[in-house]
């Protein structure tokens, strides 16, 4: 059997090191488009489109107001008509997919990378990264913290500040540490 890739491994959610050329690679092309990206602050929203597609691949009707920050940008996918605020950050190590219609306030955060909890393993160095989708039609307020494995359901707003560590569902509003479901909106 083929020997997988540190890329296969932080793709499949197995252990993996970041450490590895290729990733380390693919992380610095993404830091050069950021950086030509960032500095684009007076530009119009078509230039800032165009670096955007060769960070992100496919986007269409999307505007990421600088400064923005992810790891790789190939494994964000976004949907149709995405507005995502000042100072936000996607670690995509594991394929974040965001639907259509999804706003973010400044400062969200995005993870899909995490590390071992037990200290012995950590310290070893090897990451984890998990997938996260977030539905069509979702309002993340702003400093809202998306955590590792996590899905938010279609029509669903989170609340400013909040700490998602498990999945909601559609149609409701969410809020809080730990981000809890505080009424529907259906």
């Amino acid at each position: 059997m083929e020997k997988k890739s540190e890329l296969q491994k932080m793709l499949d959610g197995e252990l993996y090191q970041a450490g590895d050329p290729e990733l380390v690679h693919m992380r610095d092309n993404a830091r050069l488009l950021l950086s030509r990206y960032n500095a684009m602050m007076g530009a119009s929203l078509e230039e800032r489109n165009m670096v955007l597609k060769e960070l992100l691949g496919k986007c269409s009707t999307i505007d990421i107001q600088p400064p923005f920050f992810c790891d790789y940008g190939a494994h964000i996918s976004v949907g149709e008509n995405f507005f995502m605020n000042f100072n936000c950050v996607i670690l995509d190590c594991a394929q974040v997919t965001i639907g259509n219609n999804v706003m973010c306030g400044p400062f969200v955060q995005i993870y899909t990378a995490y590390h071992p909890v037990i200290a012995s393993e950590r310290i070893k160095g090897p990451e984890l990264a998990s997938p996260i989708t977030i539905g069509d039609n979702v309002w993340l307020g702003g400093g809202a913290i998306i955590c590792p494995g996590v899905t938010i359901g279609s029509n669903t707003t989170i609340g400013a500040g909040s700490v998602v560590t498990k999945d909601i569902p559609a149609n409701v509003f969410a809020a809080g540490n730990p981000c809890k479901v505080i009424r529907s909106l259906a």
